[in-house]
């Protein structure tokens, strides 16, 4: 569908958007204007109010994550907002529907094309800054621990980086299903919000050595799942903390992508090692997804029994200095942007 055939006459023919500048030593993030995006059939057009903010948007920034062909080279995965227009053949939204939904770019801007299957409701009770927070790590925790991994209740899961966005959210979500969590963060107090959260352990990694806290806490069996975005030095470490049959997912690299291992463990507990990215995954898959969440995770937001945790609104044009807080961090969950 072309911008002609938009079904709300008055809407703008351009919108504000964050662009990549490259005119300073770095690149960086500023305010600029550009073309309101086309949509096809079966998609629709957002109204964003918010957008969340995530690292492969920073790793985008920097030239090592570009976006699959075709997708919008506006930085942001995922959003939410009004639905103000809608594809030919898109029969389960309408026009004033408010959305949340993960994207495969486009999301810092005020108005982006988005696959009506990757769309959600805005839970009831939740606000569109809260909502922005939701789908690139539900999306994301949803298709590792449970599609891929199979994580059940009664298991023992594992995850690294408590703190962050999909920590919070694969604390939260492991425990609403039966699972005992233990997780990794860099302080003390990190380690007690992770506490918070649900964990029923939480480990410093800089003052102790995971694999024996978990071989401890696992009474020496070790972690059934284990979630690691950080990879390099923890593929090693993972194994030596992982049980018998464990499934590993690396999801990030946020120690580096090489990793020099002895790959004995592996062979002897039978496990299994799985890397995992959303973004390039065909529209079909994503559905998928969404519509799981919707079925099995989105009564318990709506019912309190989970939440998105932020950390720090910030407007659109503070793009910049939204990415430096995840550079930093210190934060605890979602750093959004309100547009």
């Amino acid at each position: 569908m072309s911008q002609s055939d938009l079904q709300k006459p008055d809407l703008p023919k351009h919108m504000q958007a964050i662009e990549i500048r490259n005119d300073r030593e770095k690149p960086y993030l500023a305010l600029g204007e550009t073309a309101l995006p086309e949509f096809g059939p079966e998609d629709v057009l957002v109204r964003v109010r918010a957008s969340g903010v995530n690292r492969p948007d920073l790793m985008q920034v920097a030239g090592m994550y570009p976006p699959p062909a075709g997708a919008s080279s506006i930085v942001g995965l995922e959003l939410a907002g009004e639905i103000v227009a809608v594809g030919a053949d898109v029969t389960d939204w309408q026009i004033g529907d408010t959305v949340c939904a993960l994207v495969t770019g486009g999301g810092y801007a005020q108005y982006a094309a988005v696959p009506a299957a990757q769309c959600l409701p805005v839970p009831n009770g939740l606000s569109m800054v809260e909502a922005a927070g939701l789908p690139e790590t539900f999306f994301t925790v949803w298709h590792n621990l449970f599609d891929k991994a199979g994580l059940s209740a009664g298991e023992t899961l594992l995850v690294h980086g408590g703190t962050s966005g999909i920590g919070t959210t694969a604390i939260q979500l492991a425990k609403a299903f039966g699972v005992k969590v233990i997780t990794t963060a860099g302080t003390d107090e990190k380690c007690q919000a992770c506490r918070e959260l649900g964990a029923d352990i939480a480990i410093n990694y800089k003052t102790h050595d995971f694999v024996e806290e978990v071989k401890t806490a696992a009474d020496g069996k070790g972690a059934n799942v284990i979630l690691d975005m950080v990879a390099g030095d923890y593929v090693s470490r993972n194994f030596k903390a992982a049980a018998v049959e464990a499934r590993i997912l690396i999801i990030a690299f946020l120690n580096g992508p090489k990793a020099e291992t002895n790959f004995t463990p592996l062979l002897l507990k039978r496990l299994t090692l799985m890397g995992s990215t959303l973004r390039a995954q065909p529209v079909a898959n994503k559905g998928a997804i969404a519509q799981s969440l919707r079925e099995k995770v989105w009564p318990l937001i709506e019912a309190g029994k989970i939440a998105p945790v932020i950390y720090k609104t910030l407007p659109l044009c503070d793009a910049d200095d939204a990415h430096a807080i995840l550079k930093g961090g210190a934060h605890v969950g979602k750093v959004i942007l309100e547009v």
